[in-house]
């Protein structure tokens, strides 16, 4: 079964790596000429690709719930942080947004070009304080212009079973400045799409939204702490 499971995560990666050269190409070219929403729909078809290819070769599904608390307007999103997969179906999910995401990602050829393009707030973690004013500024600048911000409060990718993380405050902080809603996301996407590994299992990532939190005139402590322990809960209603 182990080798089985080798030759699917292959054959996944063997069309992956054109979707992504492919729509980040595109991006960063024709993309340039479309207005931000046109173009973040452009690009997130490779995300919508590359989750339906993954169903096809490794047999991973998706089951969402709670589909129907995202606001209509512009909000602060805080996802749970296990994989690569919640990068690619929330960007496409919550299109238009402008996500957090370190610096480095966009050194990266061919997909950091195109990610360069969705108006990503690319920050250095090596320096937060730098980081907190670049993400309430631009956060601001993007939920003005009507777009979502996605924020993952972990910092890092924490694969399921491990300790939890103290979460940054930094997307509650810009919920509240903004005076925007806070939607907490959880899902379980590390079973099927483990970090840093070739392997992709069978199985069927579950895609939690809570409720929007109302922010305004709140404390941005007592948001995450609110979210954090929504998260642990339904992280372990996930794990069974």
């Amino acid at each position: 079964m182990k080798i089985w499971l080798v030759f699917r995560s292959i054959a996944f990666y063997i069309g992956y790596i054109p979707i992504v050269v492919a729509f980040s190409s595109l991006t960063f070219t024709v993309g340039l000429a479309l207005p931000q929403g046109p173009r973040q729909s452009l690009a997130t078809t490779a995300n919508a690709l590359v989750v339906s290819w993954l169903r096809l070769c490794c047999g991973v599904r998706v089951r969402v719930e709670g589909i129907e608390h995202l606001p209509p307007r512009p909000f602060v999103a805080l996802s749970k942080h296990q994989s690569s997969w919640e990068t690619y179906y929330l960007q496409r999910r919550l299109r238009p947004v402008s996500t957090i995401l370190k610096r480095e990602l966009l050194r990266i050829p061919f997909f950091g070009w195109g990610l360069a393009m969705v108006a990503p707030i690319a920050i250095d973690r090596d320096n937060p304080r730098e980081a907190l004013r670049q993400v309430m500024q631009q956060g601001k600048e993007r939920l003005a212009a009507g777009m979502n911000v996605l924020v993952y409060p972990e910092g890092t990718r924490v694969a399921p079973g491990n300790a939890p993380v103290k979460f940054n405050r930094s997307g509650a902080a810009l919920a509240v400045a903004a005076k925007v809603p806070l939607v907490p996301i959880c899902h379980n996407a590390g079973h099927c799409w483990p970090a840093h590994r070739l392997i992709k299992y069978p199985g069927t990532i579950t895609v939690v939204f809570g409720p929007p939190l109302i922010t305004q005139g709140r404390d941005a402590k007592a948001i995450t702490e609110q979210v954090t322990e929504w998260m642990e809960g339904t992280s372990r209603r996930l794990a069974g």
